[in-house]
């Protein structure tokens, strides 16, 4: 039976001039070595940009200054149904260190769609990409 209710992520858009921080998932994970935008899981009673910087600073090692959302979608996996509310981060304290995924890199926004992101993030990949958000 499909769930009826979201789980509800962020997901970070952190931009440097005209480039895009992307991680791809661990070979392990589920849907590996696709890409995607850091983030995670929203805990019960935490707040979207309170889960950003959390999940940040855990997976990335910075201290992010989350600013607005950028847009917001709801996509049904086989194995889950989630809620992705991308936020903005356009600057953070301290160096970008690799925690937990198998690779992370700085794309120029428009070579964006040459990379194999995850199902869900592929309609915002494309706006990025023609420069319509971000």
């Amino acid at each position: 039976m499909a769930e009826a209710t979201p789980t509800l992520v962020t997901a970070g858009i952190i931009t440097n001039a005209d480039q895009i921080l992307i991680c791809q998932r661990h070979h392990d994970d589920a849907y590996g070595l696709q890409w995607e935008f850091p983030g995670g899981k929203v805990r019960d009673g935490e707040g979207l940009e309170e889960c950003l910087r959390r999940e940040l600073g855990e997976e990335l090692a910075i201290d992010a200054d989350v600013g607005e959302e950028l847009f917001r979608l709801r996509h049904r996996y086989p194995d889950r149904y989630v809620e992705v509310v991308f936020l903005a981060v356009r600057s953070y304290h301290g160096k970008v260190t690799n925690r937990v995924f198998e690779s992370v890199a700085w794309a120029p926004r428009q070579k964006l769609p040459d990379f194999n992101f995850l199902e869900a993030d592929r309609e915002l990949v494309n706006r990025i990409a023609r420069g319509e958000i971000v």
